[in-house]
């Protein structure tokens, strides 16, 4: 791949945009109490954690998919191509291979489900707009 074709204003905005749904997504307007719940987790766990070190890091995290899907889909990908791989990714790989480690850690299909659902939400969107800034 030449990197001069590269956009890394798209990979850094999707990765925002990923990091924003997964604001979201985790927030009580949406699943919070589910994942809380799912994880044994409680609001003074959350109080208690480092929150800016922990969303540093997940900003982090997300950059790297972004950048690495990004790459996948090559310079210039096709709209279609990139949302239909960014549900693949997220669905096809990410949720399966949770899936394949909650059933041996036996954590419950609520979690599953919420997390399952984040990242295929999120690798949709990751596609959406590498696909669109072509």
């Amino acid at each position: 791949m030449n990197f001069a074709d590269f956009n890394f204003i798209a990979v850094l905005i999707a990765a925002l945009a990923t990091f924003i749904l997964g604001g979201v997504w985790y927030s009580p307007l949406m699943f919070k109490n589910a994942w809380l719940d799912g994880c044994g987790l409680t609001d003074i766990d959350l109080q208690n954690a480092a929150m800016g070190k922990v969303f540093t890091i997940a900003f982090i995290l997300s950059l790297l998919a972004a950048f690495i899907f990004a790459l996948f889909l090559g310079p210039r990908p096709e709209l279609g191509f990139a949302v239909g791989a960014g549900f693949a990714a997220g669905l096809g790989w990410v949720a399966t291979s949770f899936g394949i480690s909650y059933v041996f850690e036996q954590r419950p299909l609520k979690l599953f489900l919420v997390n399952a659902g984040y990242h295929t939400v999120q690798f949709t969107l990751m596609g959406l707009i590498l696909g669109l800034w072509h």
